[in-house]
């Protein structure tokens, strides 16, 4: 008896063992959801560069050493946002699963209060902290400016891919229109090209060439364009006889190299300054006399964040131990409402900071000292009691009178064990379709707070990337609220097959982890019977994402494009058809105007260069002041003057003038009135008949035949996750869903990862092109198969 009693020092070595127990055991509970949440999150926001510049950029020849080196000086950006919002995550579903095992009242009863769980949390904030303040302070500045010059010098070497073939590009080459019928996916530079120099508006320069490309040096500062074998043209409208024409074997247009490469390169932002810097900059500010605010913000914003880790260590702590029993998903709603009130906080902070109502060196502290105080009023009140609870309402579970296959399995079993055979085929039906509704509601309710979480993540990330922009006067609140309204499209087109993802990895992995899988198959149910619900609802999803990008996608993404530029850079970026100036016919004649009225029908100093055949030259040229569509007239154009540019066209009879003058070529108003034929705002038949169409011009379509078998392919995208995602579910099971998810989300990546390369591969022609887009679903889906027919059902 004295041995196992003891003298008062060694009563207390069991006890202090225990308590390290107790923080390695709080930290291994803690850490695997929070790297899982990290990965998710990182993974969600490299998702649009890896389908945008990735992509592009193994399309157009940039080896792939840089493209990773590229995609990885993105990630620290991601880092800096993901790992605080991931540790919260992390806390609350550890914790929330102490909570739900009734573990974190049995540590409580042992001793173990609130405060000395808060110990390992606390360590774990630390390092947190002092990662995150590295990445902002350190790594962020040198990976963003790094990313802008590489992307610079890598302009050099795919500058010609980077117009659009058929689209009149006016932003590359600022004053310069240009418009090419076809880009070379070797390298080769442009065919059939039309440029025209509006640079000097009285003077407008019409280029007509056989072929051309660009040529940049960053080292001399040279940007020209060069084309060859073509025909300049130079008139005044108001005096078509001062009609100038020059052939050229070859032309050389320099243009203002300031566009593509400033002086000193890329300049840096206050994002991509570190702390000596932004010091610097608010000491050239103050000597000049102008507010500091904006550097002074962001230096404060480096210190605050990271300290954000140990205020959402706090938070996660009060709200995680709980007697609830919502699950880790709730959790994760409960995180992500934590996190979109501290981004609240700050951005309101800063607003006030720009309109100095509140000191620059105290905004970014705000959702810090805010939260603190909640967090830490809330461990307060939860170290009273436990049993507490903070909860949401609609992910309790209920418990429910009647017997279900999760509370009475015995009871189940004996039942049907005493009964008929015509009894046991009537409860075996009955609990088919209950089985199905209950796999349904888990399904369901998974994939509901996985997409609106995953969603936010989106909102939250894009807003950080854009909010400079909005105190810094250059939009407002409405454009940015509009932008998120026609983004949100895309945005749910990244996140369903996450959403899918995570939903049947988790309640595959619940009914294996709860043996309801197991009661399920003792009742002569299969897994593949079990999970068709979740099968039958993936390609709902599928349905949904084809329905998206035949019908809303497209547009969505125009305006959001358009939105985003005019954020960025304060321009309102022309692009509707009252603004749009130039259209092709659909012969291959070239329309410019001024103004169009489409209420009225009407057109302004309209311009038609004849294009039409072969070879490429401009054939005849037409101007109208003034052009009206009249119902029994047809269009009808006022200040008419015609140039006839054959060569077996004698000069004298070249020029034909007339005061009015039917234009018969002209297409209907409803023409004028459409958008312009673009792969990406086309639907799946559109893009068909726009193919066949070049097509038979003999033009190559071979990046349109990807593009449209991408159309069809990528929907498919939730069917394949599900089905990887069942057989994991079922085998990580009895290890925790978590392990099937970071498997899950692994594979996620690689698929994507897969897509962008085979697409790149496909559109330069080295593979075909229903293969290329095809071939990520057939791999993974052969995967996806044989486990499902290994796995034990």
């Amino acid at each position: 008896m004295p041995a196992l009693l003891g003298s008062g020092p060694k009563t207390q070595r069991p006890h202090g063992l225990m308590l390290r127990i107790t923080d390695r055991y709080i930290l291994r509970e803690v850490i695997a959801p929070f790297g899982l949440a990290l990965l998710v999150l990182t993974f969600l926001l490299m998702i649009p560069p890896i389908m945008s510049h990735a992509e592009l950029l193994i399309a157009k020849g940039v080896d792939s050493l840089t493209v990773l080196r590229l995609m990885g000086m993105l990630i620290p950006q991601g880092l800096g946002i993901t790992i605080p919002m991931a540790l919260l995550l992390g806390v609350l579903m550890g914790l929330g699963r102490l909570s739900t095992d009734r573990e974190a009242v049995a540590l409580q009863a042992c001793g173990v209060s609130l405060y000395r769980m808060l110990y390992p949390l606390v360590l774990l904030g630390v390092a947190a902290s002092l990662a995150t303040f590295y990445i902002l302070a350190v790594a962020v500045p040198d990976a963003n400016q790094g990313f802008r010059e590489l992307i610079f010098r890598a302009s050099a070497s795919r500058a010609e891919g980077e117009v659009k073939p058929r689209v009149f590009d006016d932003d590359y080459f600022p004053g310069v229109v240009l418009y090419v019928r076809d880009v070379s996916s070797t390298g080769a530079g442009w065919s059939d090209v039309f440029l025209a120099d509006t640079r000097d508006s009285s003077q407008p320069v019409v280029f007509v060439a056989e072929q051309g490309r660009v040529v940049l040096d960053q080292e001399e500062r040279r940007v020209e364009v060069v084309l060859r074998h073509g025909t300049r043209h130079q008139v005044n409208p108001a005096d078509p006889g001062t009609y100038e024409i020059q052939a050229f074997d070859e032309s050389l247009i320099r243009l203002d190299p300031e566009s593509i490469f400033p002086v000193g390169g890329p300049s840096k932002g206050y994002r991509e300054m570190t702390i000596p810097e932004l010091r610097q900059q608010e000491a050239q500010l103050d000597t000049m006399g102008l507010p500091a605010h904006s550097p002074i913000v962001e230096r404060h914003r480096k210190y605050s964040i990271p300290v954000a880790c140990l205020v959402f260590v706090l938070i996660g702590l009060g709200l995680g131990v709980t007697s609830r029993k919502d699950g880790k998903l709730a959790s994760f709603a409960l995180g992500m409402g934590v996190i979109f009130a501290y981004y609240i906080l700050m951005y309101g902070a800063e607003a006030m900071t720009k309109g100095g109502s509140m000191p620059p060196h105290f905004a970014m502290w705000v959702p810090n000292i805010v939260l603190g105080l909640f967090g830490f009023g809330l461990v307060t009140w939860r170290s009273t009691s436990v049993e507490r609870r903070i909860g949401i309402p609609f992910l309790s579970r209920r418990e429910s009178p009647r017997p279900s296959l999760n509370d009475s399995e015995g009871h189940t079993k004996t039942w049907i064990a005493h009964t008929t055979a015509p009894q046991f085929s009537l409860l075996k039906f009955s609990l088919l379709r209950l089985l199905d509704w209950y796999v349904t509601r888990v399904y369901l309710g998974t994939v509901f707070l996985s997409f609106v979480g995953l969603l936010g993540i989106f909102y939250i990330s894009t807003f950080v990337d854009l909010s400079d922009k909005l105190f810094k006067g250059q939009t407002t609140g409405l454009v940015l609220l509009k932008y998120f309204w026609y983004a949100t499209p895309q945005f749910t087109y990244y996140v369903l097959p996450i959403a899918a993802l995570v939903a049947s990895l988790v309640t595959v992995g619940v009914l294996t982890k709860s043996s309801e899988l197991t009661v399920m198959k003792a009742c002569g149910i299969s897994l593949y019977r079990a999970a068709l619900p979740i099968f039958v609802l993936s390609l709902i999803w599928s349905g949904a994402l084809f329905g998206m990008s035949e019908t809303i996608l497209g547009n969505a993404n125009r305006q959001a494009n358009r939105l985003n530029f005019e954020i960025r850079s304060g321009v309102v970026q022309e692009v509707d058809v009252l603004n749009r100036h130039w259209i092709v016919s659909e012969e291959g004649a070239i329309y410019h105007y001024l103004h169009f009225d489409p209420d009225k029908d009407e057109f302004g100093s309209l311009s038609v260069y004849d294009l039409r055949g072969r070879p490429w030259e401009l054939k005849s040229r037409t101007f109208a002041n003034h052009a009206k569509f009249e119902t029994d007239k047809g269009w009808e154009g006022h200040g008419v003057w015609v140039r006839d540019l054959a060569s077996n066209v004698p000069q004298d009879r070249a020029l034909v003038a007339a005061d009015v003058q039917p234009l018969t070529f002209l297409e209907s108003p409803d023409y004028f009135e459409t958008d312009p034929p673009d792969a990406e705002r086309m639907n799946v038949r559109q893009l068909g008949t726009y193919i066949e169409n070049l097509g038979a011009s003999g033009f190559p379509v071979v990046k349109l035949v990807v593009a449209l078998h991408r159309k069809m392919s990528f929907p498919f995208v939730t069917l394949i996750l599900t089905l990887i995602a069942v057989p994991f579910g079922v085998t990580m099971g009895p290890r925790g869903a978590l392990y099937g998810i970071g498997i899950g989300i692994t594979l996620a990546c690689t698929y994507w990862i897969t897509m962008s390369i085979f697409g790149a591969i496909g559109s330069a022609g080295l593979l075909a092109p229903m293969l290329a887009a095809w071939a990520p679903n057939l791999l993974f889906g052969a995967s996806a198969t044989y486990l499902l027919l290994t796995v034990r059902t």
